[in-house]
């Protein structure tokens, strides 16, 4: 046998077709099945049914379609005006965030001007000022040095010159004994001479006293064992068992340890029984052993009730926890 092809010839057959069949479902639809739509019955071909229900479908896509890229374009055009935005603002803030630099013009580069290192144009060279489109040289007095700056004079006084009225550089005076500051903008004595108005003036050390470095002060300061009174050194008053504190403030000597300072004196500390020195600079000089405590000179031994302990100091008591002071006894509480 041989393979034929058959023609496929149109039949008429009934179709069962709903009222609303290719329609999309109503906004009451979502959740839940409809309903069965009630039927008609339709005679006719296979292939306009099929043709109906393709255009029928692809209008359901196309719709599907829309539906999906609507909300996406308004989408897509607020990204791009955002991104538009923030390069603006980009922009700005980059022309805000560099400095000036010397970039002078943009053209053809005229007598006395370089190109930059960096991007495009001219600069005008040391020692010139843009004017138009041309590099002018700038009016630099003596003694003083370009410093490339497009704002200002253009130009700075050198090194032990000051600018006076803003068209010359005046050297700065130096007095006699004195010695240009590293600055290069003032002056300063020499060691051994102090600063009065604009001049300076040797420093008169009195006996017992050595130069300092203090210019706002006398210039010198006394040696160990003496004291300033007026333009003077004074020897201090040291008693017996003292020494001196070398203290800048405050008392210029103290006793030694065992003795104690009582009217310009030192005197030894009577150490009672049961006592060790102390070398605190208020009391009596000493303290008691622990277990004891002072009574006027001495150190009696501390009577220890029942349920009761000594403190963290050893010269005095407490009641135990749970119990309570009561008539110079620890009771338990209640």
């Amino acid at each position: 046998m041989t393979d034929t092809t058959r023609p496929i010839l149109p039949q008429d057959f009934p179709i069962e077709v709903a009222e609303n069949e290719g329609m999309p479902p109503g906004r009451d639809s979502i959740g839940f099945s409809p309903p069965f739509a009630p039927t008609r019955r339709v005679t006719g071909t296979l292939t306009l049914a099929l043709s109906k229900t393709r255009a029928a479908t692809d209008g359901l896509r196309s719709a599907k379609e829309k539906l999906m890229r609507h909300p996406e374009e308004p989408t897509k055009h607020m990204l791009a005006r955002l991104i538009a935005r923030m390069a603006v603002v980009a922009g700005i803030i980059a022309s805000l965030a560099y400095p000036v630099l010397a970039q002078d013009g943009t053209g053809p580069m005229p007598k006395n001007a370089e190109a930059p290192r960096y991007g495009g144009g001219w600069n005008c060279a040391l020692g010139y000022r843009v004017a138009g489109k041309e590099c002018v040289a700038i009016d630099i007095p003596e003694n003083a040095y370009a410093t490339g700056r497009s704002y200002g004079t253009g130009w700075a006084c050198r090194r032990g010159y000051e600018e006076a009225g803003g068209t010359s550089c005046a050297e700065i005076p130096v007095p006699d004994n004195a010695f240009l500051r590293p600055s290069g903008y003032d002056w300063q004595c020499d060691r051994g001479y102090q600063q009065v108005r604009e001049a300076c003036f040797p420093v008169v050390l009195p006996d017992n006293a050595y130069l300092t470095d203090d210019s706002s002060g006398s210039g010198w300061s006394c040696d160990r064992g003496f004291t300033a009174s007026a333009s003077d050194c004074v020897p201090i008053a040291t008693p017996e068992n003292g020494y001196l504190t070398n203290a800048d403030y405050g008392d210029e000597w103290a006793c030694e340890r065992g003795f104690f300072e009582i009217n310009g004196r030192c005197d030894p500390v009577a150490l009672p029984a049961n006592a060790f020195l102390d070398p605190a600079s208020y009391g009596p000089g000493w303290s008691c052993e622990r277990g004891f405590e002072a009574v006027d000179t001495a150190c009696a031994a501390i009577d220890l009730p029942t349920n009761a302990h000594l403190d963290r100091s050893g010269n005095t008591w407490r009641c135990n926890r749970g119990f309570q002071l009561a008539d110079g006894e620890c009771v338990r509480e209640r």
